[in-house]
């Protein structure tokens, strides 16, 4: 390609993620640039199918997604028009993948493409990422794309084994299935915990000089004590009453407590969840606006921190060198350490990224308040506050131990003081299970002296018993997943959404619970595919992408590797997911066809069917006993017919409570509120009264049921058969004896004598002389005064139906119809059908009285449903 002359060339051209991002970078880059966002991904892969050919090499078949064909086509335009094309998505694989993708759209318009990653959007930050742009890294690329083809794999050939066994709609995910097995083991290692009894001793003493102090017992003859009944501790307790106590060893030290790291992801969605109650999501929601910028005032828009995902503790130069000159200027020289603090990453850290921390330290919160939102200003406040504690000095505690002997009995005291508050002075720590201890022993002990006597003055023992581990919250379960290598700091908001938009898990007080439905997806899952949903296993895969972004591993023999195993479990799965269902149905029988029964899940819960479905259509449901099985519930006789069909009705139970419903169901779907009268008797409840009507089935009342069908003396307008009164949810009303062949209702009034009144909300049936050409059966007219029809009067056997018009005599004619004419509704001028006709400007609806009559109608068109991302 001929390279551009320089009046050919115009203005550069740079590219973020989001518009908003777009609109800070602008302000510092002037006139000789054009900044456009992607709004994300701009390709992806195909929804709607599997999008990777496994035969060649994994080969992904990427599309333009539907909804960001337009910005395409911007782009590529720019591009044409651009001078140097600066691809600046977020410093990460995603934003890799999709720098490449956009690379890859317009290179042929313009091979004049270099990478640029910005860590902080400052001016500086921005300067100098443009100065240091590259090349694309193609093993970061390759190592996202691995990840999107793993997950698809996964995704798309695991679900629908799930919806065929379990539940449409379920979805399985390599990462995420993962993190509900972690929640599920959690939850039934609480379930099958079983709580023991111990005994704990505390003495309150006093030396010669004050204050008292506690103590607690800690060996009894060496030993940890073991006091398991209250027995013992009675007899332990007699015992030390009657003991002389001396201070066996006093030792004091001081002891440091040092700054904390810099915020990482995980560590600051974790921080965000205990500080604030934050969700994972919400955190990563605000930091990415600090990131992007933010309106201050006349300055414009800043990006306030730097890049939010990140798992590296890696601080530049410039930006300790501004916090040791805040810390100095803020706390004195005595905050101060001789050098700079320095964090040190763990193994798979990309240590290409900084730590979260803010951009400009001299935007201090209280100095940009007004300019944040509530949560913005908090989130803001602690990157800040912690950054600038992370290069100060530790905290130095003066702390003292103190034992007291007797006989074979050990007592000890721990206290400490803040002797010098270093960071504390600027970061207070939430209080959590771990810093509980420090804060027991946050007190001041008395002088006391080796050999010295002293008194006990009280004793206390205390029941406890233990407690099972607790369950993860959102902190607790992003630390989890941290520590085991589970997912990356791109992921772990998005995993905790999921997990809980899927109804796998839910939120209680903070903390997660399996649902019935996380249990048996997360027990199917685990049987069928044990290494996929294995711990290690998927932390291995994580180690290796990131060994695919290193160059160390190409990701086709990865994915060969993986998809290997992963196929062999996949032929063999839907056995072994009718023998788990199998299992845990308890190995009953249907009692309709014998076949095993099964454990399946629909709307209102779970319940046991029929593993013959659809031949068979039997279910039920059913109660767990003490041993855990499974008891079908059988449906309790009512002593009502079903005002439909006849057949008996029964009390079923569903999430909102007992109700009636038809022994017929699928075929009838009666279903009905009910009440017990006085003497324990079950009544339909009715929602609307109405007189009583005379001529109620005596046949029905001699058995002692409540008559629901109950004649009229109306006739059927369509059918010609008696008209009887039915009961619905809604009330009373009248329909044809002859359902479900004639599905004719209506509603009605009680006059005063007690007579029924059909209320006319069907039109009645004319007669006319016109005869069904299909059948022979005479013709009616139908409908309402503005849409009449033709219908053959032998409906529902005979479904011919015409439309008509009169002619100047009044007679009734057959509009035949051509051309794809549809009747539809009367002209208003003339009482003539108007029919479907098209123009050179659309379709538009035309008397069919034409040329006589020259009304018409346009037709708006239906906008047509938008495409799905």
């Amino acid at each position: 390609m001929a390279e551009k002359t320089d009046s050919a060339i115009g203005k550069n051209l740079l590219i973020v993620e989001s518009p908003a991002k777009a609109k800070t970078i602008s302000r510092y880059l002037g006139k000789g640039f054009t900044v456009k966002a992607s709004i994300g991904h701009i390709v992806d892969l195909p929804e709607k199918s599997l999008g990777v050919d496994i035969d060649k090499d994994f080969e992904p078949s990427y599309q333009i997604l539907p909804t960001k064909r337009n910005v395409a086509r911007e782009i590529k335009e720019a591009a044409k028009k651009a001078g140097t094309i600066y691809l600046a998505p977020d410093p990460d694989r995603e934003g890799e993948a999709i720098a490449w993708h956009i690379a890859n759209l317009i290179q042929k318009d313009n091979p004049n493409i270099k990478r640029v990653l910005i860590n902080e959007i400052t001016k500086q930050g921005v300067k100098q990422a443009i100065e240091n742009a590259g090349k694309l890294n193609r093993d970061r690329f390759e190592a996202q794309q691995a990840r999107r083809i793993l997950d698809r794999l996964v995704g798309y050939q695991i679900s629908p084994l799930l919806w065929s066994k379990i539940k449409k709609g379920l979805s399985a995910g390599r990462v995420q299935s993962v993190a509900v097995r972690l929640i599920c083991e959690r939850e039934r290692e609480i379930e099958n915990f079983k709580p023991e009894e111990y005994w704990t001793m505390e003495g309150i003493f006093q030396t010669h000089l004050p204050p008292e102090f506690s103590a607690k017992l800690v060996q009894i003859k060496g030993d940890k004590p073991k006091i398991q009944n209250r027995a013992q501790a009675e007899q332990i307790e007699n015992t030390l009453r009657n003991l002389n106590w001396i201070v066996s060893k006093v030792e004091k030290k001081e002891r440091q407590k040092k700054p904390p790291e810099p915020f990482i992801t995980a560590r600051l969605q974790q921080e965000a969840a205990k500080r604030f109650r934050f969700p994972a999501k919400k955190t990563m929601s605000i930091a990415q606006q600090l990131y992007e910028g933010v309106e201050l005032g006349p300055e414009g828009r800043v990006g306030l921190i730097t890049y939010m995902r990140t798992d590296s503790v890696r601080v530049s130069d410039q930006a300790i060198a501004s916090a040791r000159k805040k810390i100095l200027e803020l706390f004195g020289p005595e905050h101060l350490p001789e050098t700079p603090n320095i964090y040190k990453s763990k193994k798979t850290a990309q240590e290409a990224h900084e730590a979260i921390r803010p951009t400009i330290i001299d935007y201090s919160p209280e100095k940009i308040q007004q300019y944040l939102s509530p949560d913005q200003q908090k989130l803001y406040r602690m990157i800040y506050e912690r950054f600038l504690a992370s290069q100060m000095k530790p905290a130095i505690l003066d702390q003292t131990t103190i034992e007291l002997k007797a006989d074979s009995y050990l007592f000890r005291a721990t206290g400490s003081v803040l002797k010098f508050p270093g960071f504390l002075a600027l970061w207070k720590e939430e209080e959590n299970e771990e810093g509980s201890e420090e804060k027991e022993e946050a007190k001041k002990l008395p002088e006391a002296k080796v050999g010295e006597k002293a008194d006990l003055m009280k004793l206390v023992k205390k029941q406890h018993f233990t407690e099972p581990p607790p369950r993860y919250n959102e902190a607790s379960l992003i630390k989890e997943l941290e520590e085991k290598g589970i997912g990356r700091p791109s992921t772990y908001a998005q995993i905790v959404s999921t997990i809980q938009d899927r109804n796998y898990v839910k939120k209680d007080k903070g903390v997660f619970k399996p649902t019935e439905l996380g249990f048996r997806v997360n027990d199917v899952l685990v049987l069928s595919f044990p290494e996929i949903l294995n711990v290690q296993f998927t932390a291995r895969m994580e180690e290796e992408l990131d060994e695919v972004e290193e160059g160390k591993v190409k990701w086709v023999e990865l994915l060969k590797r993986f998809y290997e195993k992963f196929s062999q479990a996949l032929k063999q799965a839907p056995a072994v997911m009718d023998n788990v269902k199998s299992k845990e149905s308890g190995k009953l029988s249907c009692p309709k066809c014998g076949k095993p029964l099964v454990l399946r899940f629909g709307k209102q819960g779970e319940f046991v069917g029929c593993s013959g479905f659809p031949d068979c259509d039997f279910s039920s449901n059913f109660k767990r006993n003490d041993q855990g099985e499974i008891e079908l519930l059988s449906k309790k006789k009512s002593g009502l017919v079903c005002p439909i069909c006849e057949k008996p009705l029964v009390i079923l139970k569903s999430k909102y409570g007992e109700f009636l419903g038809c022994s017929g169901y699928p075929a009838c779907k009666f279903i009905a509120d009910f009440e017990r009268t006085e003497t324990g008797e079950i009544k339909i409840k009715e929602r609307k009264k109405t007189e009583p009507v005379p001529g109620a089935s005596d046949k029905a009342e001699e058995k002692g049921k409540t008559a629901l069908k109950r004649e009229t003396g109306i006739v059927c307008p369509r059918c010609g058969k008696p008209l009887v009164i039915r009961q619905s949810q809604r009330g009373e009303f009248l329909g044809c004896s002859g359902y479900p062949r004639c599905r004719f209702t209506s509603n009605f009034t009680v006059s005063e004598t007690g007579e029924i009144i059909m209320k006319q909300d069907a039109p009645p049936v004319k007669p006319t002389d016109l005869v069904c050409e299909k059948c022979g059966k005479p013709m009616v007219i139908k409908g309402s005064s503005k849409n009449e029809f033709l219908a053959c009067s032998g409906y529902p056997d005979c479904k011919n139906i015409k439309n008509f018009r009169r002619n100047d005599k009044g007679e009734i004619e057959v509009v035949e119809l051509t051309n794809g004419q549809k009747p539809t509704r009367h002209c208003p001028l003339c009482g003539k059908e108007m029919v479907y006709r098209r123009g050179r400007y659309g379709p538009f609806l035309a008397c069919s009285g034409y040329p006589d009559c020259k009304f018409i109608q346009p037709i708006r068109k239906k906008k047509e449903p938008s495409e799905k991302q």
